[in-house]
């Protein structure tokens, strides 16, 4: 059974000595509350604020944004390419690969346990089980491109800081030449969306990346 959580205004508002009637209130104009406050809210207080808010609308605030910055740049396995392509794998541009990896791991089942190596069934049995994963990943990882497509890199618009530092960043048309150059690319993809608001964090475990 679902639970709806209710966002309470009068926490932040105790916490800073602000009337109840505070304009921008922190329930109904939270962003604007959060710009002006933010810094000054413990994490206890802040992080109820995660009711209310998006991780794409929080990244207007500079603040998150750097705090963001800082927690990719310390590497997490959350958004480390094993972790992160199993968890956004309609993000990886060398998904079929995956499909690849899954058959192999059919055959050597095949292989290894069924009819204790008969040798005379395993081979077309191998072969047969690894082309079928191979076909059900690659469809499974086009629907959810297809679905994605929409509202994927169309809504990646970069906010400036005010802090002097730049965002942008010239367009990458280099087209990966090896595994390891396309694992890098994906792993700056999910950082760059982590920062920016676009990636579906609720997919985590890890709930303190929802910042």
């Amino acid at each position: 059974m679902s639970t709806t959580v209710t966002f309470d205004k009068v926490p932040a508002l105790k916490y800073l000595g602000l009337p109840e009637d505070y304009s921008p209130a922190p329930d109904t104009d939270p962003i604007a509350f959060l710009n002006l406050h933010l810094a000054q809210l413990p994490p206890n207080i802040s992080q109820l604020f995660s009711f209310i808010t998006t991780h794409k609308q929080r990244t207007s605030l500079v603040s998150i944004r750097n705090r963001r910055l800082r927690y990719v740049n310390s590497c997490p396995p959350e958004l480390r390419f094993v972790n992160a392509r199993n968890t956004w794998p309609e993000l990886w541009q060398g998904r079929e690969r995956r499909g690849v990896e899954q058959g192999n791991e059919e055959r050597e089942w095949a292989k290894d346990n069924f009819l204790e190596g008969a040798q005379q069934h395993v081979g077309k049995l191998g072969s047969l089980l690894g082309g079928y994963e191979e076909e059900r990943e690659a469809e499974r990882v086009r629907n959810l491109r297809h679905a994605k497509m929409i509202d994927d890199d169309d809504d990646f618009v970069p906010e400036e800081d005010t802090d002097g530092e730049s965002d942008d960043e010239p367009a990458n048309t280099h087209e990966p030449e090896t595994d390891e150059e396309a694992k890098g690319l994906f792993e700056r993809r999910i950082r760059e969306r982590f920062i920016y608001g676009l990636l579906d964090v609720s997919l985590l475990e890890n709930s303190s990346l929802e910042c």
